[in-house]
């Protein structure tokens, strides 16, 4: 069982995230590499918004592929490269809708100076139990 939650004594996020994620009785923990704006063919999604929508469903493939679901996230790590307001919001904006009303999990995001390709602008890291 995963346990998403931000304790009243602890600050509150500043977006849709959980400041904590506890698994109890959990036999199985995945570790997602991080996964870019790249589709299955190979083609690299165009744009910021894009490359978030590709990215994030690489991690739906993974969780799939493992026999798990979004319900089994713990935490996510995002990598952007563009350092913005309206970067932070388009991420935030596509999060939001990618976890839907379930439970947020645990996020952080880093902006970094550049990803293994200057085509890329977006890395998502995962980490899910169950």
């Amino acid at each position: 069982m995963i346990r998403l939650w931000t304790p009243p004594t602890m600050p509150q996020p500043a977006s849709r995230y959980s400041q904590m994620a506890l698994a109890e009785g959990a036999t199985r923990r995945l570790e997602i590499a991080g996964q870019v704006g790249v589709h299955p063919d190979g083609t690299v999604a165009e744009g910021l918004a894009d490359q978030l929508d590709a990215a994030l469903a690489n991690i739906d493939r993974a969780l799939g592929a493992a026999g798990m679901g979004r319900s089994n996230l713990m935490k996510i790590t995002v990598y952007l490269t563009e350092n913005t307001p309206e970067a932070v919001a388009t991420y935030r904006a596509r999060r939001d809708l990618w976890v839907g009303d379930a439970p947020a999990p645990a996020a952080t995001l880093l902006i970094v100076a550049g990803l293994a390709s200057p085509a890329l602008v977006v890395e998502v890291d995962a980490i899910a139990a169950g």
